[in-house]
């Protein structure tokens, strides 16, 4: 089956001007490989395109300009050229226009996976000091693309070869975290992690790990109610009512130190950093973020705007190419999921796909 068939149109937003973001993107797309897997299109401009291009000497980077979806070229990098005006670049600082024309990248990308003219959506990271305001009121990718697809509830996923971990909370200050942690919330994550789990990744019976709030998970509620009182309940509910596999509460120090994650296909963590510092020490740098539950398929990187080395030919562009490799190979897992359902005759025709894609990401 020839890969062409099957090459999806992945859009990918700049980011921050000033970050690292359009640096990552042109070494990402610079690998001629990728081109056998998708077709990407970036939310820029050409002139911030060839801005960085001369910061990267080495790569080997051409694309096409395009300014409507009729003129992509499947077999070419696409810049789709969301503003003309001459904006000034500080790689680096975190400015006003950094963040202005992010948010114009992101929201054309967005129109763009709303329309259908794109598969998948490819984040570079944004910096909230300069993008959270009157006219993007969000602290976040997830939260705007919750509203942007109308979604009841989304999960922030984190996702590597090795672990896959939700998060109950997200963007919340440590002081505020407690009475987020509720039964409802966490029955509810659970059922978007269950599902997505099938239907993202191919897992016909995940096994699904809850993380408790407190020190060593409440230690029987000698240090902090919340196990006893609202995740345990929450965590026999949802098994009842859905005759799911899902374990816990597990004190997440032991949990992760052990390795217990690689026993389940997912984690759910209370908050940010009980699941994103042991994620990000165990990825390897190849982590992606997931926005599990919208109707559309969105990943970025698992870092952010890193200033600190912008402009300066030094960032790292792994876990922008898993980024792409995931979103690519979600967009398999869904179409392959909603065939089965509608026709499990297809099954084996979908694995012969798969097979074929996974060869191609493989070489």
């Amino acid at each position: 089956m020839s890969t062409e068939s099957i090459r999806p149109l992945i859009g990918i937003s700049c980011g921050d001007l000033n970050g690292i973001g359009l640096e990552l993107i042109i070494k990402t797309v610079s690998n001629n490989k990728l081109l056998e897997l998708c077709t990407p299109i970036i939310f820029a401009s050409n002139k911030a395109i060839n801005f960085y291009r001369k910061s990267i000497p080495d790569s080997n980077f051409n694309f096409q300009q395009i300014k409507d979806f009729t003129r992509i070229n499947p077999k070419q990098v696409n810049v789709f050229n969301c503003w003309e005006e001459e904006v000034a670049i500080t790689p680096g600082q975190l400015t006003p226009e950094g963040g202005k024309y992010a948010i114009l990248s992101l929201t054309a990308a967005v129109e763009a996976l709303k329309a259908g003219q794109i598969q998948g959506l490819v984040t570079a990271p944004i910096h909230k000091k300069n993008t959270q305001g009157d006219s993007f009121p969000f602290t976040g990718h997830t939260p705007y693309l919750k509203e942007a697809f109308a979604a009841k509830e989304v999960v922030m996923m984190m996702v590597a070869s090795n672990m896959r971990v939700a998060l109950l909370t997200e963007h919340v200050p440590v002081q505020e975290i407690g009475p987020h942690i509720t039964k409802a919330a966490i029955v509810s994550k659970l059922k978007l992690i269950e599902a997505s789990l099938k239907q993202d990744f191919g897992i016909d019976r995940p096994k699904i790990a809850v993380l408790g709030l407190n020190p060593h998970a409440g230690d029987e509620g000698l240090i902090g109610a919340e196990e006893e009182n609202i995740i345990k309940p929450a965590i026999k509910e949802y098994k009842q009512q859905n005759n799911a596999i899902v374990q816990g509460p597990f004190s997440a120090d032991a949990f992760f130190a052990r390795g217990y994650h690689e026993r389940f296909d997912a984690v759910l963590a209370m908050y940010h950093d009980q699941g994103l510092i042991p994620f990000k020490s165990l990825s390897h740098g190849e982590g992606v973020n997931f926005t599990a539950g919208l109707s559309a398929i969105r990943t970025s990187p698992d870092h952010g705007t890193a200033f600190d080395i912008a402009g300066k030919n030094k960032g790292d562009e792994s876990s922008f190419i898993s980024a792409i490799f995931t979103c690519i190979d979600i967009i398999r897992q869904r179409t392959a999921y909603r065939e089965n359902r509608a026709n499990p005759m297809k099954k084996l025709t979908n694995r012969l796909l798969a097979n074929a894609v996974d060869e191609k990401i493989e070489e």
